[in-house]
């Protein structure tokens, strides 16, 4: 007859079951006397599979551990305490330049190009020259600037003739009048003629120079309007440029202040402001923070991503930020709130998502306790559910009696 593996098996529990019977009559018999003897009794009249009475595969027990002295060195204990937290927003965008104070550098009057005296990424100051150019306008202003010096120097010297003659009665009284009219006429065009060079930027030094000399210029300095960085360069030697005709030759960008460019989600936009205060930092600088204010918020939602843009005017006086530099920024939206605080390494997330803390009474026996985490800040969880000021709860090595405690229930 074969006999199967299961059917050897059976036969090794009872003989097992009925040799524990017997030892457990012999002892009951020998040194326990009849109620012994009964129990024993009771207990092997029970299935083999009946589970054990009162036992529960959870346990109060099951969440708490107590620690040996050895093991207490992994573990730091503290009270909790309270911190404050402040109502933020955290959006990440990109660095631009103030497209405000962005000038792009025209020539007021047409020529060519002879000189080049910055480049991109100069930073110049108000009035620095930064291109020259060879202009036929001031050829012709500065022209008539010394053919008007010369009229009224004519005017002038025949003015004092005639004032002699009519003295001696040699001229009559119109001829005298003709010739003040002539050299008032003289001064006006004079002057009008000075007002047409100042234009191009000479100065009366270099204009009295010209009439002086008999000698015409017509280099064209063109200077920065503003003080900032070159942010762009279009212009070359010999190339011919006009007013208002793109490219223009230099940008100029004014970088004492910044704009800091973010898309933020469409169901935090009711939380920003105009004026809110922004803290910015990016990846050259990790430990620092650069301050600004929200300037502009879009008007319109992007449809493809429903996200918002948020402008902030961010202050530079140093000029270290760069445009197109990776940022993140956060905006405060709300008065911070105090709440009870653990540190990060306090703090657990279990393998079913929820969040957990150790809380002792004696410093050696742990209990784990269910709790609702918010916000985090300088390293620290608010903690809004589970735990209140004063508890004692483990703040360092958390992780450490989780694993010790999953591992006990093996």
């Amino acid at each position: 007859m074969k006999i199967g593996r299961r059917s050897i098996t059976r036969g090794a529990a009872t003989s097992l079951a009925v040799l524990s019977f017997v030892a457990g009559v012999y002892f009951a018999v020998n040194y326990g006397g009849a109620p012994q003897l009964e129990g024993a009794l009771a207990k092997a009249a029970e299935p083999p599979d009946a589970p054990t009475a009162g036992r529960s595969d959870k346990s109060p027990a099951a969440d708490s551990v107590e620690l040996s002295e050895t093991q207490l060195k992994f573990v730091k204990v503290a009270a909790v305490e309270e911190r404050d937290f402040p109502i933020e927003k955290v959006a990440v965008g990109s660095i631009d330049f103030n497209q405000e104070l962005l000038t792009q550098v025209f020539t007021p009057y047409q020529g060519r190009i002879i000189g080049l005296f910055a480049k991109v990424g100069d930073e110049v100051r108000k009035g620095d020259t930064l291109f020259t150019i060879d202009s036929p306008d001031l050829l012709q202003a500065c022209s008539t600037l010394i053919s008007a010096a010369g009229v009224l120097q004519l005017t002038t010297r025949n003015l004092a003739r005639l004032k002699n003659l009519f003295e001696t009665r040699a001229i009559s009284q119109k001829d005298l009048e003709q010739a003040v009219s002539d050299q008032q006429t003289a001064e006006g065009a004079l002057r009008a003629a000075r007002d047409a060079v100042r234009i191009f930027g000479k100065t009366d030094a270099e204009m009295d120079r010209m009439i002086a000399d008999r000698h015409v210029d017509p280099t064209l300095v063109v200077p920065s309007p503003i003080a900032g960085r070159i942010t762009a360069r279009n212009a070359a030697p010999g190339l011919l440029v006009q007013p208002g005709n793109p490219p223009a030759p230099y940008t100029v960008a004014d970088i004492s202040t910044m704009w800091m460019l973010a898309n933020v989600a469409e169901s935090d936009s009711p939380a920003f402001k105009i004026g809110q205060q922004v803290k910015v930092s990016v990846m050259a600088f990790p430990n620092r923070t650069f301050d600004g204010h929200v300037s502009t918020i879009a008007s319109s939602v992007d449809p493809n991503t429903h996200r918002l843009l948020v402008r902030s005017e961010i202050a530079d006086p140093t000029h270290e930020l760069r445009a197109g530099m990776f940022a993140n920024f956060v905006i405060r939206t709300g008065e911070p709130v105090r709440s009870p605080a653990i540190p990060l390494d306090g703090v657990v997330r279990e393998g079913d998502g929820t969040m957990t803390a150790w809380v002792t009474a004696d410093r050696r026996r742990f209990t784990r306790r269910t709790i609702k985490v918010g916000l985090v800040r300088d390293g620290y969880d608010q903690i809004l559910e589970g735990v209140q000021a004063g508890d004692l709860v483990a703040t360092e090595g958390a992780l450490f009696l989780s694993n010790a405690i999953t591992i006990a229930a093996r």
